[in-house]
């Protein structure tokens, strides 16, 4: 059978991309090898990890919050085997309902595992050994990442000791010391899930500072909450050895500019390193599809690879691993495949921490805006000065907004706090026409809500602040 287009991968970005080349009008099929549609973010990633944090952040906030506001109980008690089901049903929704959406935009799922032959090519091979091969005149290469690990240290095949974020997310116990290498995103919301049930959480990070590439002030406050929760987070520490023993693993590290060696005790050790581009079994090489130095496919304004009529997006590209940057590119491609002006503002992509409290970022950093020269001023606005925050025990952190010097154009804005990847959004819009801190700043914002604090902020980097 031939198809308009062949997405290889059915993660945020190729899903989304199938949807939006269906409704173009294009004759469209979705090739997955796995047994349900959503890739790493929705079954192992992204969805089940939010089910998680939410459940926790509730046990956390009825054991530490609840006395405060006049509400008194005993003390909660948790029940892992219910968290978990919680999250496994979450997941099992999300799964459905692409199913849903397939059939409903008539998209044809191949099941199994794609490989390009050449451009207008595929062969799809089955768990039953069979393959089937499929034209069609577009392919869009959406195979996404797979984590990246350290070097000498495997994780388990069994996921009970030396985890990934997978195995991290389904642990059968609390480990009374969790030891999480890599002080990022995923490594962090992990590390929260668990401290909130009890266990000991240690984070060693090789750069001298948590969450690399957020803005440095915002990392170091969002360090120091973490360190008041329990964290033990030691940064500027270079892993060296992970060797398991009977019950559980020593970690071995060391000051990365050299210095006296360490080592823990721990009962689970996560290795959240980051993630690496996924093209294993892809015949990129006998198709004559270019990768990058660091193994990612080449692609170019467009998303177009070097051969003609096979593009790329997501993980599997440049740019950050996000979910959503993934969504906004598999539009785009399908866009630019009918001919329409698919466009992505890689300038205005949210990211956001989805730990307590919340860390978002849009937008450029100080040490981005020092790095290239550009003047700017600068708006910040803490909750604890912030009604609604005071009113529902949420004070901790606060909100930064950068703008130009010159023109008051905002070009990054970063928030520690509650609700703070909510929040990041209108500034993300208000970035995306191009507006002012000023423009933002004079814009009505109910009262009382944590988003004043935005609007503060902005206030702060125009002119001046009201209640501060």
């Amino acid at each position: 059978m031939a198809y308009d287009v062949v997405i290889i991968g059915s993660g945020p970005g190729g899903y989304v991309c199938a949807i939006k080349a269906a409704q173009l009008g294009l004759k469209t099929a979705l090739v997955e090898k796995w047994a349900t549609l959503g890739g790493t973010c929705v079954n192992i990633g992204c969805i089940p990890s939010k089910a998680l944090l939410h459940a926790t952040e509730m046990f956390a906030e009825a054991g530490h919050s609840f006395d405060a506001l006049g509400i008194e109980i005993s003390a909660p008690k948790f029940n892992l085997a219910k968290m978990m089901a919680h999250k496994d049903q979450v997941v099992g929704q999300n799964t459905k309902g692409l199913d849903f959406l397939m059939k409903k935009n008539k998209i044809d799922v191949l099941r199994g595992t794609g490989k390009i032959l050449a451009a207008g090519k595929i062969a799809v091979a089955g768990e039953d050994g069979k393959s089937q091969e499929v034209e069609t005149k577009n392919i869009v290469i959406a195979t996404g990442s797979e984590v990246a690990g350290i070097p000498g240290v495997e994780v388990d095949v069994d996921e009970k000791v030396i985890v990934s974020s997978t195995g991290a997310l389904s642990l059968a116990k609390v480990p009374g010391h969790l030891v999480v290498v890599g002080g990022g995103v995923i490594g962090l919301e992990l590390g929260s899930v668990w401290a909130r049930l009890g266990a000991k959480v240690t984070v060693v990070e090789y750069l001298d500072s948590i969450l690399g590439g957020m803005d440095g002030e915002v990392a170091k406050q969002f360090q120091r909450l973490l360190a008041k929760q329990g964290f033990d987070i030691k940064t500027g520490s270079k892993v060296t050895a992970v060797a398991k023993g009977k019950k559980g693993a020593s970690v071995t590290f060391e000051p990365a500019k050299g210095g006296e060696v360490e080592t823990v005790e721990a009962d689970v050790v996560l290795i959240s390193t980051g993630r690496k581009p996924y093209t294993e079994g892809l015949g990129l090489a006998d198709a004559g599809v270019e990768l990058d130095d660091r193994g990612r496919v080449k692609t170019d304004g467009h998303l177009k690879t070097n051969i003609p009529g096979i593009y790329a997006i997501g993980d599997v590209v440049a740019g950050p691993m996000l979910a959503h940057k993934a969504e906004d590119e598999g539009v785009a491609v399908a866009e630019i495949i009918v001919g329409q002006a698919g466009h992505v503002n890689y300038g205005v992509i949210p990211s956001v921490v989805y730990t307590s409290p919340e860390v978002a970022s849009v937008g450029r950093t100080e040490e981005e805006l020092k790095k290239d020269g550009i003047e700017y001023k600068v708006g910040k606005f803490p909750f604890s000065a912030n009604a609604r925050a005071r009113a529902t025990l949420h004070t901790d952190g606060f909100v930064k907004i950068l703008s130009d010097k010159t023109t008051d154009r905002v070009l990054g804005a970063h928030i520690v706090g509650f609700g703070a990847g909510e929040m990041i959004h209108e500034a993300a819009v208000l970035m995306e026409f191009g507006g002012s801190a000023e423009d933002l700043g004079r814009t009505c914002h109910a009262h009382p809500t944590m988003s004043e604090a935005v609007k503060e902020a902005a206030m702060a980097a125009a002119f001046k602040p009201i209640h501060m």
